[in-house]
């Protein structure tokens, strides 16, 4: 499976969990909510689901026809399809959610991963921003390292934008280490209002 294609397939079994849709509006909710999709077409998400139904993943069902269609159908005018997430489904979007690897801090999987933390559990959550920021900590090191080496050859412009990119990441960091803290702290304060059981040991999750 290619990166690209598993970033897709992710997107939109995260967002046929929340509830079924046709592929026009499927098209739309990962264009306005999810930007690294903004690119692509109709020609790449069908294929998907088509894959993703093959696999049980997904079902289709008939919907209702286009609005703009009369109330009964012209010849060879179909309702739309809706496409709806099975429990295999659901089962393996969760397992994709648990997962912390490397591929999930880069540019492309963190985006999407990001989109769906409301439904990612809390140490999962903490292990993907902790990735994230180490993996950002060493570009910032490797990014300052080259603009010493090289910085008395290049010129005003190509400085700006050497600069420019460092002060990007480094909002990011400390976007990140801001989340980091919140997540934590969230933590503490839900253990601290956790009883524990009898035998001494706490019981949050």
């Amino acid at each position: 499976m290619g990166r690209r294609s598993g970033i897709l397939e992710f997107a939109v079994l995260g967002l046929l969990r929340e509830s079924p849709m046709h592929g026009y509006e499927l098209r739309k909710r990962l264009n306005t909510s999810l930007g690294v999709f903004r690119a692509f077409s109709y020609g790449s998400l069908y294929p998907c689901l088509k894959t993703l139904v093959q696999r049980g993943w997904l079902t289709e069902e008939p919907g209702t026809p286009p609005e703009d269609s009369p109330s009964a159908p012209l010849a060879g005018r179909r309702a739309r399809i809706v496409y709806r997430l099975t429990a295999e489904g659901k089962e393996h979007f969760e397992e994709l959610l648990s997962q912390t690897g490397p591929d999930t801090w880069e540019d492309e999987h963190f985006g999407v991963r990001f989109a769906f933390f409301g439904q990612t559990s809390r140490d999962v959550r903490m292990r993907v921003l902790e990735g994230r920021r180490s993996r950002l900590e060493e570009r910032l090191a490797r990014m300052r390292a080259s603009l010493a080496r090289t910085r008395e050859r290049l010129d005003d412009y190509t400085l700006e934008l050497q600069r420019h990119g460092m002060e990007s990441v480094e909002r990011e960091v400390r976007w990140l280490n801001e989340l980091i803290e919140s997540e934590r702290a969230g933590r503490d304060r839900r253990r601290g209002e956790t009883p524990s059981d009898p035998s001494g040991e706490d019981t949050a999750k």
